[in-house]
This record gives C-alpha cells, sequence and structure tokens, in this order.
C-alpha cells in the first residue's frame, strides 16, 4: 500500500523576513554610502592611525574586525577584496588569511540560511523535471562542484553563497566547501596587504588584480580541476558497473 505523499508546506510571508533583513541592510548601507570606505584610499588616509589601534587593542581590533567582515559578507556589501587586502595589512599574511576565512564564512553562511528558509521550499515546489534532476545532480557532488566555484574566481561571492541554497546543499557541505575553497584567494589577496605599507610608501598602487596573474590563475584552476576527480572517478565507476547489465 502505498503511503500518501506529504502535503507541500504552505508559504508564509515571516519565511520572508530573515532575506528581508539582509536585502533592507544591504540598500541602508547603499544608501548611507558605507561601501564607499571600504577603498583603498581609505586605508591609505587611515595607515597610521590603524596601526595604532590595532597595537593598542589587539584583540579588539581582530574582533571586531572579523565582526565587520562578516556582516560585509552578510549584506553582500561591496568592497570585500579592499577589506581582505586591509585583513593582511593588519594581522600579517597568516592571521589576515585566517580571519577573512572564518569571518567569510560565517557572513556567507548567514546569507545562505536566510535564502534557504526564504525561498528553498518554495523554489523546489515550482521546480520543474530539469531543475530537479541539476538539483540532484549538484547535491550529488556538492562539495566538489562548491570547491570549484569557491576556488576559481569567475563569479561573484554573492552569487555562490545564494545558488547553493536554492539547491538542497547541506549546511555542513557548505560551510566545509567555503570555508576550504577561499583559502587560496584569501592568501592572495592577504600577501598583496601585508606588503601595500611599503607599496604606499613608493608612491604606487596595490595591485588588485593579483588573483588574475597567469600563475595565481594556474594555481587556482589546478586545484579547482582535483576538487573535480572525485566526481569523474565516480562517474566513470557508475558506467564500469552499468556496462555489464547492458550487455546482457
Amino acid at each position: 500500500m502505498n503511503e500518501p505523499e506529504a502535503k507541500p508546506k504552505r508559504f508564509s510571508l515571516w519565511r520572508l523576513l530573515p532575506l528581508a533583513v539582509i536585502v533592507g541592510g544591504l540598500v541602508l548601507a547603499l544608501a548611507m554610502g558605507w561601501h564607499n570606505y571600504l577603498t583603498l584610499d581609505t586605508l591609505r588616509e587611515n595607515r597610521e592611525a590603524l596601526l595604532k589601534w590595532r597595537d593598542a587593542n589587539l584583540l579588539v581590533a581582530a574582533v571586531t574586525f572579523c565582526g565587520v567582515y562578516a556582516l560585509v559578507a552578510a549584506f553582500s556589501i561591496p568592497g570585500g577584496a579592499i577589506l581582505t587586502i586591509g585583513g593582511g595589512f593588519l594581522f600579517g599574511i597568516w592571521q589576515g588569511t585566517a580571519y577573512v576565512v572564518v569571518a567569510a564564512t560565517v557572513g556567507a553562511s548567514a546569507l545562505f540560511l536566510a535564502a534557504r528558509y526564504a525561498l528553498g521550499d518554495l523554489l523546489k515546489a515550482k521546480a520543474g523535471g530539469a531543475i530537479r534532476k541539476m538539483e540532484a545532480g549538484f547535491r550529488e557532488n556538492a562539495l566538489s562542484y562548491l570547491l570549484v566555484l569557491r576556488l576559481v574566481p569567475l563569479f561573484p561571492f554573492w552569487l555562490v553563497n545564494l545558488v547553493p541554497a536554492f539547491l538542497g546543499v547541506r549546511l555542513r557541505t557548505y560551510l566545509l566547501g567555503t570555508f576550504v575553497g577561499i583559502i587560496p584567494g584569501t592568501a592572495v589577496y592577504a600577501t598583496v596587504g601585508a606588503g601595500v605599507g611599503a607599496v604606499i610608501d613608493r608612491g604606487e598602487e596595490p595591485n588588485l588584480a593579483a588573483i588574475l596573474e597567469p600563475e595565481v590563475l594556474a594555481a587556482l584552476i589546478g586545484l579547482a580541476v582535483l576538487s573535480l576527480v572525485p566526481v569523474v572517478y565516480k562517474r566513470m565507476k557508475d558506467r564500469r558497473s552499468a556496462a555489464p547489465k547492458s550487455a546482457e
């Protein structure tokens, strides 16, 4: 006897509240011009003051930086790359990278959860057969695909935060893929930030396109290809398993 199909959950406007808060926060930030402070000019003009503040309040500076970065990531406020350079400038390559990776993962996860809670069930109910098939394929190899999206800088950070929420990716997988996947790119920008003081002293501009340098890009693409190895292996194994059956 077949079990009755579960009725789809009724959509409630209250589910939109977390996403509405994030959208409202982004609109407010842009309207107030807060993103205009996330520039190299701001870093250059406040360089000495920032260093003195860091030296006098190291723990507070680290916590404040992580909190600001998490909010920037959660609300998708433009300027994350500059903020990453600022992390390298204030805390050095390794600490700066660690702070950014943790804060960015927290902020990205907040946006992921808000989007999934608000629209995940609705989009799943409205999805057609092709979308469901794509969703199943993505979810089956979610970690590998997430690593590729995070490693190769082809898509905006905020977009990669949202898409997995609509494709049924588990939070644990999302956290791991985000945390690991953003480490290489973050380290590149933090390295630029660590040397930004000397660059400014010489009257030069930091290389914001460092992540697009051929050597760096080749390394990131290489890591992305490696992350796809489990997907390729699994498909080859499935084909081999299916071959004897089709031969019968």
